[in-house]
């Protein structure tokens, strides 16, 4: 790797010429060399007191490992990290130095490993990267090869099939949502279409349930992945469940999941309708269409709703009755904390995981495979799925388990709940 000159012993002509990205990644160097100096004299200042028989210091810096290049967000940067010997058994265990800066071996930051996956789905051929990573991270990019995209995808293959015989005994989901993907991948017969189920645990973590190949989101399709996953341990019904109105999974549910209430997805609801109007009219629909998707009750959604009704109802029929069919499961979300409206408004966990990204249209030869283009799925929710956060008010999520009755996202006492279910009857 070129250095870049120490700045005080350096003509400013000599950094002027310097790039912006041999720039980067001095400063990377520097940063990660002061970070890893810090590390180790915290570690050996902690345990200064530790000494053996003869007064000897038993943890002492011990000079500097080999260099080595670190594949960082900056490019490759060489790190020569500093050595601890630490000579302490404890429990009869000889203790070790591990830095968690720079873990022995790692040649790549997990931020630069996810970039990986993240190309290939993107539609990189793993040919493609021998040009395109130096470009990205410099030269020496370390670790970095279209075999290693080959080992990565052979590993997410078997993670996947893993993933998909796992047991599910004593798993409990609140929430799910529900939606079918579909990705453009050539394939010798139909576009692939993955089914995709996400749930919230009572702690209100989000984790993916469920990856499968569907066809059409069929009925039959969706009752396929539901019966696998009950007969796998998930004997309990969510409370409610989340999906596109279009989709054959409300079909499907019912005869797995009897007692599990219904939410439409406003976000497909809501193109759906505009789908059915001109474009000069759309904003002023969409802005009336808000008013009922963020309305603070039921009763002020089911006023706005019928407000569009009555300004669309005359000229644009078909819009006004996507709008209206099944209503009561666009209004579901109101029985619920309105802490939680945010997310059981939409399927968006699933949306916005795949808003940006798509599967390879672009095969090296011949049809694509169904397996491969489900394995990447799949490892794209799942790389997703570490930066998802619990839901808002998670506590609320266990209430809901418990059968604890909301309206209009207020927690009724035990008098009201009385009151609302004989008005209910």
């Amino acid at each position: 790797m070129d250095s870049i000159p120490d700045s005080s012993k350096t003509p400013a002509a000599e950094l002027v010429r310097a790039s912006l990205d041999e720039l980067a990644r001095e400063g990377a160097r520097r940063l990660i060399a002061a970070a890893l100096e810090a590390e180790v004299a915290d570690y050996v200042a902690r345990l200064r007191g530790e000494r053996d028989a003869d007064g000897r210091a038993l943890v002492v810096r011990n000079g500097r490992a080999r260099p080595r290049t670190v594949t960082v967000g900056a490019g490759a940067v060489e790190v020569t990290a500093p050595r601890v010997n630490d000579e302490r058994v404890v429990d009869g265990q000889r203790q070790r130095f591990a830095s968690r800066i720079l873990p022995p071996y790692a040649r790549r930051s997990p931020n630069v490993a996810e970039v990986l996956p993240l190309l290939y789905l993107h539609g990189l051929s793993t040919g493609d990267f021998q040009a395109v990573l130096p470009t990205l991270l410099g030269e020496d990019a370390a670790g970095l090869s279209p075999s290693t995209i080959t080992r990565l995808t052979q590993a997410w293959a078997e993670e996947y099939a893993a993933f998909r015989k796992r047991d599910r005994s004593g798993v409990d989901y609140v929430y799910v949502w529900a939606d079918g993907v579909h990705f453009n991948i050539r394939l010798e017969e139909d576009r692939l279409c993955t089914l995709v189920l996400v749930g919230a645990r009572p702690d209100g973590t989000k984790e993916v349930i469920a990856v499968e190949d569907g066809y059409r989101e069929s009925k039959e399709s969706w009752a396929t992945v539901l019966r696998d996953l009950a007969a796998r341990g998930d004997a309990r019904a969510p409370v409610l469940a989340v999906g596109d109105q279009a989709s054959g999974f409300w079909a499907a549910l019912g005869g797995v999941w009897p007692t599990t209430l219904v939410q439409t997805c406003w976000v497909h609801r809501l193109v759906n309708v505009l789908d059915k109007l001109p474009d000069r009219l759309r904003p002023r629909a969409r802005r009336l269409l808000h008013e009922a998707m963020y309305a603070e009750s039921r009763a002020a959604a089911e006023k706005a709703i019928a407000a569009f009704s009555a300004e669309f109802g005359a000229k644009y029929p078909k819009a006004v009755d996507s709008l209206n069919h099944n209503q009561d499961r666009l209004l579901t979300y109101f029985g619920f904390p309105a802490e939680h409206w945010a997310h059981l408004r939409t399927t968006n966990p699933i949306d916005s995981t795949f808003a940006t990204v798509r599967l390879r249209e672009r095969v090296t030869k011949g049809a694509g495979s169904r397996a491969a283009g489900l394995t990447m799925a799949d490892k794209l929710l799942t790389m997703a799925q570490r930066r998802w956060r619990r839901l808002n008010a998670a506590p609320l999520v266990a209430q809901v388990r418990a059968g604890v009755t909301f309206r209009d996202g207020v927690r009724l006492e035990r008098e009201e709940v009385t009151d609302h279910r004989q008005a209910a009857a």
